[in-house]
């Protein structure tokens, strides 16, 4: 009876680790959403800061949870998500609205905290542009226009139309909390490391120079 009660004193609990460390091993899958609050930085043709303030939107997508060691994932995903800002130029003002296809590749460090697991995550993303507008209000008149994605702005090109760089890359940070049946919520961060505006071959001494910045509130659940 001694030695019965012995194995399972032992038994028991290498049972219930490894349980947990077959659980852990496991990729996992996600899907979340949110809402964003973003702006566009930087500066204008004459190199002065962009006069700028952010507005809202939103994110949708999903993402993978791989193992790599005992509390350390890498995480990548791939999202949509609406971007922007409102600009006040001389005489008139300009509200531009971006949808962007993201792909971010996140490091995440999940450790058990009360019932879930707290999690830390950074790393970089990739953001593909391929949808834009910019309504322009001048007095009480309002005329709204498609964005152009280009790498440079040719000479022949149209003054009145809003150009700017589809491909956008930079970093993200976010932490957060996922309960044990999978619900999780977290804050997220983003910052624009790469320049949108095209070079500009109208303007050869334009300093444009515009960023990505924002953060969001996502809501999602783990499988």
């Amino acid at each position: 009876m001694k030695k019965l009660i012995l194995l399972l004193i032992i038994y028991i609990p290498i049972s219930f680790l490894s349980a947990q460390t077959l659980d852990e091993s496991k990729i996992k899958f996600g899907i979340l959403g949110g809402v964003n609050f973003h702006n566009l930085t930087g500066k204008d043709l004459a190199g002065e800061k962009l006069n700028s303030k952010g507005i809202f939107g939103f994110h949708a997508g999903i993402n993978a949870q791989i193992p790599i060691v005992p509390e350390f994932y890498f995480q990548p995903g791939l999202l949509f998500s609406t971007k922007g800002s409102e600009i006040e130029n001389t005489g008139f003002n300009s509200k531009i609205k971006l949808s962007y296809l993201e792909l971010p590749l996140n490091f995440v460090y999940k450790s058990s905290l009360g019932n879930g697991y707290f999690m830390l995550g950074f790393g970089p993303y990739v953001g593909y542009g391929i949808n834009g507008k910019v309504t322009n209000t001048i007095a009480s008149a309002e005329n709204t226009a498609d964005i152009k994605f280009k790498n440079s702005i040719e000479l022949n090109d149209p003054l009145t139309d809003y150009y700017l760089r589809a491909l956008d890359i930079g970093g993200n940070i976010f932490v957060g909390y996922e309960m044990i049946n999978g619900v999780f919520v977290q804050l997220n961060t983003q910052y624009g490391m790469f320049n949108i505006s095209p070079e500009d071959k109208r303007n050869p001494t334009s300093e444009s120079s515009i960023k990505n910045v924002g953060f969001g509130l996502s809501i999602g659940y783990r499988l």
